[in-house]
Order: structure tokens, then sequence, then C-alpha cells
């Protein structure tokens, strides 16, 4: 290949001083290139191909002044398979190029990537010369065969800042919130969002463009317990001792010396094949034959000092013990296990007692472990991924995070404006049999006037032999067009379950079949569903055009046509079967229309959304909102008007805490549209049977987390039985039933608020639910407090978590004082408080400066669309809001048609500015404010305004 080489006589000015380092390699009085060049310009950027021969050939192009594409090759081709996430009309921009004996820069007047010429190794610099990120020469390509296709496994490892937050990598289960020194496998899961798109304290974003599954931190897999760790039973002897029990006596005693300590066979059981004996004698060797506890003992030792992680994989209830410590106590329903982490320093020659107890009711177990990383590489940011043509990443610069977001959003699409009354509450149950059932349960929110907006129809509305038919079991739902009609007469909306799964006895299987667009393992390997005695079933494939048109015309001809408003897309993961290893998932999902299963492991809820999403588009409705709601999620997903979801997390206090982390994270990975099952979705049996005795933390349990849900993106109720409506939670006049009433008036009193924050995170790229690092990225205290977020720019959320707790320790971010939501006692920034958290109320704080639009008491978000709007003014500091508003059902805003109201609090003076009204929508421009200061009886102040700038002074 002839490179196009440039000689370049640069003078001195011309030249930056990016670092002390940097600036002695320059010959400042003569930077002439060297006489062997070894880059080539090219559109946007550079391609150099490195002097050291063990080093890969990289290329940097410059997309925006503030965002790098780094591209490494392990075989000079820069081809690679078509990103899904990045947009097509990414064109680029043209950067200075300059060079120098050791290095070429690619600067954008705002950002600067210098390469080695040597190693091909990248840093990134800001404009005032201070690096940001550099990589380390850790880059690294194994190539693999991909089902009959060269790829490589790839790896890159970069030199960050040791003190560093990272956050986003989408959603997780496990409590994590800074990343700095964990492990994160980004592989979707029923209740995991992988999303490689991460953001830190040191001013950048990365966004890693990979769609297989990939890892944060160590890019090992974990493995067997006893692969990696010297394990013994309590007599010194090599293997943990299991005792086997039923009805609490032992029947069976055996060393367990399966280095996997995996006791239950998952991909045996999931594909069908013969078991192996799993259970002791004398238990059968079915799951359902087996113990009703077991109880492994011993000691581990390890052979490697420093930080150990461990997991567990498990089912049903699990404790584990280290040291007499309890690590882990959790319950997982058993058609949805998942991972548990707990950590352990250890040194070699030490013993550290282990006791693990499992109550397995036919359920999943394993045991896993990870010796520790280099510790030169423990806090480094570190990304691998499984299958790829070439490493390919893009270096977001930001001086905010939201800065970052803007950035992501610029190459994967804006994040779709919503319908507004996404915003208001909805009600959902695990499920709905009847019509009769739903409109029963709407018309008794209307009665109770406790403020609903949607109703969601759940899945099995077909006949059980009919899944992907889309057709109504006319026994049950003998007129859904009337069941529609009436939802809307109530002046709701209704939302429906869509799953991409199909029997073949369906016409639309059979259509989709016809063209090569349902995967045939599931089928081929005979695997029948939970429904009734069992059906089989396939997924269809959503990576070709044809296949998502084909998919679109079947929910239009016989959903669409009916009036249903919004698409609830389930076991988007793909969930072709539960509880499957991912190597058998990933030919379950597989082969697509574009490569294998495993390159596009991730991705395919962002394919079917879109599915959805353009279809509807390009119909009669074009100009209405599209609204989806979809498990699972990716990078790109908010341009097809989708929200996410937890998945089915589980009644429990431990889960209602990992909700907080989880939605913050994704929120930060630029999927700010987030809700989950309020109260949770799966239910111990202690809860099922509504047994008197746990009456009272069932419904605690209830209040606190729909206390949380008022104050998610997308307040959502949903779950199995016990039924998730308030009334059938408590009964009015208790403390639990007034408490979720009062909040669910204060959602829609905050709705102005609300709505201006998404009007933002479309408009300007915002979040709602916010981590703190987010707005105080300098507050060392708050990088790492995962249990507490800010709602919108001024709202501290503060979750109650621990049944019976009356008060909640948490933190106040430094930098702004703070008032107590509830009693306006103001307090100062910096410090953690105990705040006094009655069963009635959650801690809220607003910080100083604030102005929050609050709306009136309505049933409905549009029930008074030009309502009274209540302007509450927080002293202590200067503050800002433009109140944002348009007709909240149309993509009229794309043109304009939208208003904003300037808002302007003048601490000094005292005065607020409600400014002259922006946009061109006029709609419900003039209207009555009422003027109110928190903490002081001043008195509240009156306005009429018509559009027209207005100052009101305090009394």
């Amino acid at each position: 290949m002839v490179l196009q080489m440039k000689k370049l006589t640069i003078p001195v000015t011309a030249i930056a001083c990016f670092s002390l380092s940097a600036c002695m390699d320059i010959d400042k009085t003569n930077p002439t290139p060297t006489d062997v060049p070894n880059f080539e310009i090219v559109p946007h950027g550079v391609i150099v191909r490195p002097t050291d021969q063990n080093a890969q050939d990289v290329r940097v192009l410059a997309e925006t002044n503030s965002i790098f594409r780094i591209t490494a090759t392990p075989n000079e081709s820069f081809d690679r398979h078509e990103s899904l996430v990045v947009l097509p009309d990414m064109l680029g921009i043209t950067p200075e190029i300059r060079e120098d004996a050791g290095s070429v820069f690619v600067d954008t007047g705002a950002t600067l990537a210098r390469i080695d010429r040597e190693t091909g190794q990248v840093a990134f610099f800001d404009d005032q010369g201070q690096q940001i990120l550099a990589e380390k020469p850790r880059r690294s390509f194994v190539e693999i065969d991909d089902q009959g296709e060269t790829a490589y496994t790839i790896h890159q490892v970069f030199d960050s800042a040791d003190d560093e937050g990272f956050y986003g990598l989408g959603q997780h289960q496990n409590g994590q919130f800074n990343y700095n020194g964990e492990n994160v496998e980004l592989a979707q899961h029923n209740i995991s969002i992988a999303s490689p798109m991460l953001v830190s304290t040191g001013g950048y974003g990365i966004y890693w463009d990979n769609t297989s599954i990939t890892r944060f931190g160590d890019p090992r897999p974990f493995q067997g317990f006893g692969e990696s760790l010297i394990v013994r039973g309590p007599d010194g002897q090599n293997g943990l001792v299991g005792k086997y029990y039923r009805d609490d006596e032992v029947l069976a005693v055996v060393r367990e010396t399966d280095p996997d300590y995996q006791f239950l066979p998952i991909d045996e059981w999931a594909t069908g094949e013969q078991l192996r004996d799993v259970w002791p004698a004398p238990f059968g060797p079915k799951p359902n034959d087996g113990p009703d506890k077991v109880t492994w003992d011993g000691t581990i030792e390890a052979e490697t000092a420093g930080l150990h992680k461990f997991r567990v994989y498990a089912s049903h209830y699990i404790k584990v013990w280290i040291d007499g410590d309890l690590v882990v106590d959790r319950w997982r329903q058993n058609w949805n296990p998942y991972f548990f982490n707990f950590e352990l320093e250890m040194e070699p020659g030490d013993t550290h007692d282990v006791k693990v107890e499992w109550i397995p009711n036919a359920g999943y177990f394993r045991m896993q472990h990870l010796d520790p990383m280099p510790a030169e590489d423990r806090r480094s940011l570190s990304l691998s991924s499984e299958v790829a043509d070439v490493i390919d990443y893009y270096f977001i610069a930001g001086k905010t995070m939201d800065d970052v977001l803007s950035g992501y959003r610029d190459l994967s699409g804006e994040n779709r404006l919503l319908p507004r009354w996404a915003y208001g509450f909805w009600q959902s149950r695990e499920r709905y049999k009847t019509q009769n059932e739903l409109l029963d349960v709407l018309q008794e929110y209307r009665q109770r006037q406790i403020p609903i907006d949607n109703i969601v129809l759940d899945w099995n509305y077909w006949e059980d032999d009919s899944w992907g038919s889309h057709e109504f079991d006319a026994n049950r739902f003998p007129d859904p067009k009337a069941m529609i009609d009436a939802v809307h007469d109530l002046n709701a909306q209704i939302m429906i379950s869509v799953w991409p799964k199909f029997y073949p006895t369906t016409d639309n299987y059979k259509e989709l079949d016809a063209k090569g667009h349902i995967y045939q393992r599931n089928i081929e390997l005979e695997t029948r569903d939970w429904i009734g005695k069992g059906y089989l079933n396939s997924f269809y494939d959503p990576y070709s055009e044809e296949a998502r048109t084909i998919f679109w015309r079947q929910m239009e001809e016989n959903l669409d046509v009916l009036g249903f408003d919004a698409w609830w897309m389930d076991a988007t993961e793909p969930d072709i079967h539960s509880n499957l290893s991912y190597e058998e998932r990933k030919l379950r999902a597989g082969p697509t229309a574009l490569g294998s299963g495993s390159r596009y492991f991730n991705t395919y809820a962002l394919e079917n959304a879109r599915s959805v999403y353009e279809g509807e588009r390009a119909g009669a409705d074009a100009n209405e909102r599209v609204f989806i709601l979809t498990r699972s999620g990716f990078p790109g997903i908010q341009r097809y008007s989708a929200a996410v979801w937890s998945g089915d997390i589980v009644s429990r206090w431990d889960d209602l805490r990992d909700q907080i982390s989880a939605g913050t994270n994704v929120s930060m990975s630029g999927m700010p549209n987030w809700t989950f099952d309020i109260g949770g979705f799966a239910v111990e049996q202690r809860y099922a049977s509504e047994d008197p005795a746990h009456l009272k933390e069932w419904r605690e349990l209830n209040t606190r987390w729909y206390q949380f849900g008022a104050f998610a993106p997308i307040f959502r109720s949903h779950g199995q039985y016990p039924f998730r409506e308030i009334f059938n939670i408590a009964e009015e006049g208790t403390v639990e039933y007034e408490s979720m009433v009062k909040y669910n008036k204060l959602r829609y009193q905050l709705l102005p608020y609300i709505y201006t924050v998404a009007g933002d995170m479309t408009h300007d790229y915002g979040a709602l639910m916010r981590g703190l690092p987010m707005d105080f990225p300098d507050d060392l205290e708050a990088r790492n407090i995962g249990e507490q977020y800010m709602f919108g720019p001024s709202i501290l959320v503060n979750p109650v978590y621990e049944f019976e707790a009356r008060s909640r320790r948490l933190y106040l971010p430094a930098g702004t004082s703070w008032y107590d939501f509830h009693s306006s006692e103001l307090h100062a920034g910096g410090q953690w408080v105990n705040a006094d958290a009655p069963l009635s109320d959650m801690p809220l704080y607003v910080r100083a400066g604030a102005i929050i639009p609050m709306g009136p008491d309505v049933q409905y978000h549009d029930e008074k669309p030009a309502g009274d709007v209540t302007l509450m003014i927080y002293p202590g500091a200067d503050g800002f809001f433009s109140l944002y508003e348009d007709d909240g059902e149309t993509y009229d805003y794309v043109q304009g048609e939208w208003s904003r109201i300037p808002l302007n609090w003048n601490d000094a003076t005292q005065t607020l500015t409600i400014g002259a009204v922006e946009g061109k929508w006029r709609v419900a421009v003039s209207r009555h404010f009422s003027v109110r200061w928190a903490g002081s009886d001043t008195p509240p102040v009156s306005i009429q305004y018509t559009g027209d700038a207005i100052e009101v002074n305090r009394p």
C-alpha cells in the first residue's frame, strides 16, 4: 500500500506543549517531520502504522470538536461489520494534522489526540494541553473462529487516574455504582441491560462500539470455585463437605471435589439432554427429587495475594458465610437465577472458613471465583469483547457528564420525547386475565380519585396454543376494541405486551419462517415452553429490514388497528429459553441476518424496537409519538422512543436497594427513560400465600418502593400476585394506603417540572435520574454514593430500603445548602445527616436556588392543560429554570412547536423574573402563576402571565 505522506514544516507557534514529556520531545527550533513518515492523512484524521512490528495499525478520526473515533486493526484492514449504533451520517470534521519525530497530532481546536509513532498508543488532551486519558500499551487481539468466520477477541487498557469515578455501562443488579476497581460483565439478561457506554469524573466518556459480550475490568471470565483456590473440608481433606437434608434430617454426606462447584448441570438441563445424577442417594436424579436443604462447609486458601472476587449463581434461598460473616443472603425465583457478588482480601497460606446454605426447590447453584488482577491494572479503565473485527471506540470529551452524554447522543441518536402521559402513573399486573378485570381496575382508580394515565395488558391475552398470533382469546376478551374505547373514555391510555416469540402453528410464524426469519435451533431441539402442556416456539430474527417490516405489519394488522396507545416489548434479550448458558444462548439467537449470535449478542432489543418505531413512523399516524417499553436495551435505543425497565426483579429489600444504583447507571449510560416494577415482580411464597405474619412487611415494602417509584423516570406498578393496585395492597385509611396516594398525587403536581426535564432530555441532552457525580463531580464523598440521586436538577431523592427503618442516614452534597422538602428546614451541604423517615414519607431535599414549578391536583396528565402553576422558590442562591411545554402528543416539537418560559431567581435582590415566552407553541401561554418561597412565612404572590416578561419582588 502506498502511503499518502505529507511533509510538514511547522512554525514553532503552531506546536502546542501537550505535557511535560511531550514538550521535551519537540524540537522547538526546527520542528520538522521525520525522514521516514509512517502515517497517512485520511479524511477527518490519520492512519498510523507503528514502527514497532508488534504494534497494530491505528486510525484516529475527528467526528466533532470533542469526539474522536479510534480504530485499531490486527491485519492492516479497518473494515468491520457495520455498526448498529453509530448513525451513518456521522461525517466527521477536518482537524489540523501535525507531527514531530515521535508523535502525530490530530487537533480539533477544542480537543487533541496524540498518536505515538512507535507503538500506536493514543492519548487525549483538552484545550489547555492537559492530558485527559491515554491508552496503555496493552492492546490485544486473539484470533478466533466465530461460527466459520474469522474474528478476534479484543482487549484495551487505558492509563486512567486511580481516583476516577466510572459510571454507566447499563443496568446491573448487584449494588455496584462507581465501577472503579470493579468487574462488570455486559451481557443481556432478564434483569441486566448491557451498554458499553461509560462516563468518567475525568471529563470524558468512552463508547466502546462492540455488540458482543463485553467485560469492564478483568477480561477473564470467572472460574470454578475450586479451579483457582485450595478448597478443603473441615477435616483438612480436599473438597467441601456437603450435607443433604430432608425434613431437617441429614440423609447424605458427600465430599464435593468437582472443581467447578456446579451442583446443578445448567447446560444439560436447559438443552433437554439427558441429566446426569444431580443428587446423591437416596435422592432421585431429577431436580424435583432433590433435598430440602444443602449445606457445604470447609475452608479456602489462595495462592495469590490481593482482592479476590467471588460470585454465586443461584436461585431460591442462598446464604454464604466467610469467617462467620454473612456475605450473601438472597432469594431469587427458580426460573430467573442471578449472580450475587462478594470480595475477600486473601494472602497465600491464610485459610478462611466458608459455609454455604442453599434451599434448592429444584433451582440452580454455582460458586465461582476470580484471582486478583495485577495491582497496576486493578483501577484502570479496561474493556474487552468476545467477538470483533477491530478495536473500535469513541472518545468523548466534555466539561460535564451532560456534555459527554450529549456527545453520545450525537453519535447514536437523540432521545425521542415520549408522550406526556408516559410520565404519569401506570398500573399493571401479571396479569389481567379478562377485559372486565382490566376495566374494573381502571374504574376503581377513577372512583377513588387516584390519578392514573396508563393501564397495561400483559401477556397471554391469546389462546394458550396461539402465542404470536396477536389474536385475542374471544372467551376472555370478547371485544378488544370496546375495551380500548372504554379505557379512552375513562381518559387513560392502554399499553399491550407483544413478544418476539411465535408458535409454529400460527400464521405469523409461518410467514416469517417461509422468509427465513425464524431462529431454528429451539425448534430443532424440540424445546417447549412453560404454558399448559408446553409448546414448541422460537423467536424471529429482527436483523433484516424484511423481517422487521413483516413483524410490524403483523402487529399493525391485528393490534394497532384496534387503537392501542403503546407497546410493551417483552423478553427482548432475547429470552428464547430461560437460564441457558451464554454459549447456548448465542446458538439459539442466531445465526442472524447480519452474522453470528455471538457477534450480535447484546443488540436484539435495539433492532426489535426499530421494527416498531420505524413501522409506526411510516404509517398513517406517523406524527403521533411512538412509545415502547422494552425489557432490554442497548446504546441507540433512545432514538426509537423506548424506555427500558429492570426486568423480573424480586420483592425483597435488597432488590429495592439495588434498583437505585441500577437506575442511575442506566441513565448515565445515555438511556434516560427507565423504570422498574414497583414492589418487585416475583414474590416469595410467604407473600404470595398472604400469610398474616408477613402482611405488615409486604405492605411496608410496597409503600417504600412506591415512594421511590414516584421519583423514577417512569412511574409504574407491576408484579405477580398479590395484586399490585394501591387498594389491593392496603386499605383506605391506613398509613400505607394514604402514603401511596400522597406520592401518586405529588408525582402529578410535579409534572411541569418532570416534563420540562423530559424536554431537556430531547432538546438539551439532560437526564432525569442523575447519579450524584453528574451534578457534584468535585465532591469526592459523592462519587461512591449509589443509594441517593438527583431527580432533575433540584431534588435529592433518598429511598428507604430497610424494613421498619424510620430514619435514613444520607449525604447532603457540598457546594450548596439543602431544604427538607417536607419541613422546609435548611441544612448545610457537605455533611451526613440522620433524616427522619416515617413510614408515610421518604426523605427528600431541594437545593438552594431551585425553582420548581408544580401543577394543580389532576386525575390524569392533561385534565387541566392550562392549569394554575405554583412556582416554588428555594432561596439561598441564584437559580434558573426554563419551563417547557408542547402539545405532549405529536412530533410538531421538531418543527419548533414548543414553548419555554425562562424563570430567573436573583437571590441578592430577592427577585423572580418570569421571562418572555420563547418558541412557536402558544396554546397554554396565558396562565396564572402563584409564587411561593420555601422556609419562610412570606405570603404567596399571584401573577397573571400573558407571555411578556414580568418581575416579582419578594414581599
